[in-house]
């Protein structure tokens, strides 16, 4: 596999994240990084997307995309999201970003608590053995501890697979709808 794989399969990952995501209104991007998925699909799609990051040094100047729509990228603890209010998100997605969180399970615990009841949290990450492993030698996560990772924080309808020739963990859950037990 070639070195710049991830790079070669960004467009067609950010196709594939938007699809899943397209009915969702108000989405956060966590570990936001420069905040392309970000722009990606509040252009793309017109969604209410705010990113977050603990690093801001990438952010772009601008708040809108070319097509004059807004979104915002902040710079935030993705552990500590308390600004962001209950149930207030329809969606949360985290690209490459899990495996860099020092507190994982309490990224996961937040996204659950500022996602509406029904909402999906969408992880797509590095998983172990991949190329990435090989590249940055960085620690990651295998599908089933990402499920776990849901499953602890409350999320249902868990689904956690390998795609892109097995070099990407896809993983989602959906916060329970009201009553769901």
């Amino acid at each position: 596999m070639p070195a710049d794989f991830y790079e070669k399969i960004k467009p067609d990952l950010y196709s594939r994240i938007g699809r899943e995501l397209r009915l969702a209104r108000r989405v956060l991007d966590l570990g936001c990084g420069s905040c392309e998925l970000v722009q990606y699909l509040a252009n793309r799609y017109q969604q209410e997307v705010t990113g977050i990051d603990v690093s801001s040094s990438h952010f772009p100047k601008g708040r809108r995309t070319h097509q004059g729509v807004g979104f915002r990228c902040i710079r935030k603890d993705a552990a500590r999201l308390k600004t962001i209010p209950d149930r207030s998100a329809d969606a949360v997605v985290m690209l490459w970003a899990l495996h860099e969180m020092d507190r994982p399970g309490w990224v996961v615990a937040e996204s659950f608590r500022v996602l509406r009841p029904g909402a999906e949290l969408l992880v797509v990450d590095f998983p172990k053995g991949s190329l990435a492993e090989a590249l940055w030698h960085e620690a990651y996560f295998d599908a089933s501890e990402i499920r776990n990772l849901l499953a602890s924080a409350g999320f249902m309808h868990i689904q956690a697979r390998l795609i892109a020739r097995r070099q990407v963990v896809w993983a989602s859950g959906f916060r329970p709808a009201a009553g769901a037990a």
